[in-house]
């Protein structure tokens, strides 16, 4: 059993996440700490020129509320995080950060450009300091 989970979630792909809290609440210890993680990819400076003022920051607040309700509709008390960044370091940053000691990450059929640059899941797995459960 683990005691400190992270659980990245993909809002393109949100019913993946809430499967992944349920498998969490199985893998972990009694009173476990999970962590539910959604990355919000950073907009280049040279297209930010070109969008609405604060869309970043409001992709952030709305981001964190539906994690929230995610995690109240759980049923179970979990940490909720929103960052910036590339999905796969800040997902092992925070994984180091917290000290996880398992991600439950959801991953996709694999297509062809990730042969070539892979996917965020493969690149967690590679690289992570922790147990990492890959669901498909």
């Amino acid at each position: 059993m683990y005691k400190t989970i992270l659980v990245p979630i993909d809002m393109a792909h949100v019913a993946a996440g809430k499967a992944n809290v349920h498998l969490a609440a199985r893998y972990g210890a009694e009173g476990a700490k999970i962590i539910l993680l959604n990355v919000v990819e950073d907009i280049p400076n040279w297209a930010a020129i070109d969008l609405p003022a604060g869309l970043l920051e409001k992709s952030v607040e709305s981001t964190q509320a539906e994690l929230k309700a995610i995690a109240e509709a759980s049923g179970m008390h979990m940490d909720v995080a929103v960052r910036t960044g590339h999905s796969y370091d800040t997902i092992l940053d925070v994984a180091k950060e917290k000290k996880a000691d398992l991600i439950i990450i959801a991953s996709h059929r694999p297509g062809l450009q990730d042969y070539f640059l892979g996917s965020t899941a493969a690149k967690v797995v590679r690289h992570a300091n922790c147990s990492v459960l890959v669901v498909r």
